[in-house]
């Protein structure tokens, strides 16, 4: 029996597909290495980058800012650390249910809190809260929302509140100084922001945080000249005057006068810089150092100096004010109570206008102008406060009769509180006017020669007669201290122009020990409404009790003192005597 064997046809494949299949497949290997060199290669510093985009994150290290300081360490401004709570929106709208409880905790409305996510669901970063402690933080973490994170920050707080606000002033949201000495000294308290690189995940977690890093650097302390005893003495009694008195306003400056220094700077109204509501309003404004006003009659004790410095007049000339009323021009002036034939003392320590309008004419416009200059009235105090207010002395040569008559008694000139300050320290200072300052660490300027120191004394003496019985600001003494100053009762510009009948500012400034001086005071209440408006019954009673306070506080003696040596700018002379012709006004 045989067996057939199966037939098989062998067919031969082309050539040219073998070599079609290998070129396929050659192509393809070289596409694949091809794309590989362009990724890997080519476009890799570009595609890291993009990376690094989506899962590094730079985090911000806070700066510490500097503090603020009184002369004895107690804080004005302080640094707190704080945190702010952030998430990754479309991680958190995942789980409603601690959508609603974040909200809970950072006292928002959850359905507010699901709005403002879903608005901004598309970006990785959004902060849900303001500055909270770090327990309230750890609270809201302890929830373990997903996509909900902390970062660490700094809050500024103002310890002393109100009483120093002004002074002070505030930062804004971002950590800036926008007032006060908080926005002058930017530079100094402002800390460097550090940096650290984190990779974080899709919800935003850290996975890792060992990358690069930049340590912060804290911002320097800031000490400053004011005392927080007197500042906050000088606050109180400003603000129940200025509530007794129904005023709109007022202000308080108290200096030492041997070297320049602010002990206390207060004004009216005020507002708490801890209070970001009350920021809005004008109580932030520094008065005392942003705000002109016509000093009225607190100028003649510097147009006496100047008359005495000159010799044009001695301590015991006399001057005929009879009747009470006086022609120059156009011009009327007017003493509210006469007082016929005056000496030096008796013309401070009532006030008189005529007696000061004679004066000045005497000297003419050069002289009475030359004197203010001498105190400091054509130049800025240079304080380096933010909106400081420069003084309005027009020169000499605009100047008429009726001109120098109403410079003579305080008006048509502008000044603020710290350049009367800084003149009436020229003369409880023995003639030497000492530059004021706010900062500890400010450079101490030689003192400017205003007037001899035998005339400083002798003009000391003369307004001892302001406070004595019979002068105007009885109500300014201090039980078993000398004191000498003078009282201002200044009519405002009205809104029509001219001057307002019921429009007043009530000043008061002084100097303690007379004798040898350590203090210089000034009290400026606007616009008091309660019925008294002069000054020596308004002005003159806070001044009073301020520095009584401070002289405690200070335990200046009552009576001899041993004083600082202050820096001295020129040999003290002694008062010359310079012939001018005594001129008569024309009517």
């Amino acid at each position: 029996m045989s067996s057939a064997r199966p037939n098989y046809v062998t067919q031969t494949v082309p050539v040219w597909r073998r070599w079609a299949v290998l070129g396929l497949l050659g192509l393809g290997v070289v596409v694949v290495f091809g794309r590989a060199f362009q990724l890997q290669v080519l476009q890799r510093d570009f595609l890291v980058q993009e990376g690094d985009k989506r899962h590094i994150r730079t985090l911000v290290i806070p700066g510490h800012r500097g503090a603020i300081r009184d002369r004895r360490g107690e804080p004005l401004a302080l640094s707190a650390p704080v945190e702010m709570i952030w998430a990754v929106p479309a991680a958190l709208l995942e789980s409603p249910q601690h959508v609603y409880a974040v909200a809970k905790l950072l006292g928002r409305n959850p359905k507010d809190l699901q709005d403002f996510l879903r608005n901004r669901k598309d970006r990785k970063f959004v902060y849900i809260s303001d500055a909270i402690s770090p327990a309230e933080a750890e609270r809201v973490l302890s929830l373990k929302a997903p996509g909900v994170f902390s970062e660490a920050a700094y809050a500024r707080y103002y310890p002393a509140g109100e009483v120093a606000g002004q002074v002070v002033g505030f930062c804004g949201r971002d950590g800036r100084g926008q007032e006060g000495l908080e926005l002058a000294q930017e530079a100094a308290l402002a800390g460097k922001a550090g940096a650290r690189r984190v990779i974080r995940d899709r919800t935003g977690r850290v996975v890792e945080d060992n990358l690069e890093s930049k340590d912060a650097l804290s911002g320097k302390d800031l000490a400053l000249t004011i005392d927080l005893r007197i500042q906050y003495l000088a606050y109180r009694e400003l603000k129940a005057a200025v509530a007794r008195n129904n005023a709109r306003g007022g202000l308080v400056v108290v200096a030492d006068s041997t070297t320049g220094e602010i002990l206390a700077m207060a004004s009216q109204p005020g507002f708490n810089p801890n209070n970001v509501e009350d920021r809005k309003g004008g109580g932030s404004r520094n008065r005392g150092i942003t705000d002109g006003f016509e000093p009225g009659s607190t100028v003649k004790p510097l147009l006496v100096a100047q008359a005495l410095e000159l010799g044009v007049y001695q301590p015991t000339s006399h001057i005929d004010t009879t009747p009470g009323f006086f022609k120059v021009g156009a011009l009327t002036v007017r003493d509210e109570h006469p007082q016929g034939d005056v000496d030096l003392k008796v013309l401070l320590s009532k006030s008189s206008n005529v007696g000061a309008a004679k004066i000045g004419l005497a000297l003419g416009a050069e002289s009475v102008w030359s004197g203010y200059q001498r105190f400091g009235f054509g130049e800025p105090i240079y304080s380096g406060f933010p909106g400081e207010a420069s003084p309005v002395l027009r020169h000499y040569s605009e100047w008429g009769q009726i001109a120098t008559a109403t410079a003579s008694y305080g008006y048509g000139l502008s000044l603020t509180a710290m350049h009367l300050v800084r003149a009436y320290a020229a003369l409880a200072n023995d003639g030497l006017m000492p530059q004021l300052r706010l900062l500890a660490s400010a450079p101490q300027v030689p003192p400017q020669r205003a007037v001899s120191a035998v005339v400083a004394s002798e003009m000391r003496e003369l307004m001892e007669g302001v406070v004595q019985e019979g002068g105007t600001a009885q109500r300014a003494a201090i039980p078993g201290y000398r004191v000498a100053g003078k009282t201002g009762t200044i009519r405002k510009v009205a809104d029509s122009g001219g001057y307002a009948d019921k429009r007043h500012q009530s000043v008061f400034i002084g100097m303690l020990p007379a004798e040898h001086p350590r203090l210089v005071g000034l009290v400026m209440i606007d616009e008091p409404g309660a019925g008294d408006y002069y000054g020596g019954l308004v002005a003159a009673p806070v001044f009073s009790t301020v520095m009584q306070g401070a002289a405690r506080l200070l335990r200046i003696p009552p009576g001899q003192m041993n004083l600082p040596t202050s820096p001295i700018a020129a040999p003290i002379p002694t008062r010359q005597t310079v012939a001018l012709p005594i001129r008569e006004p024309r009517t």
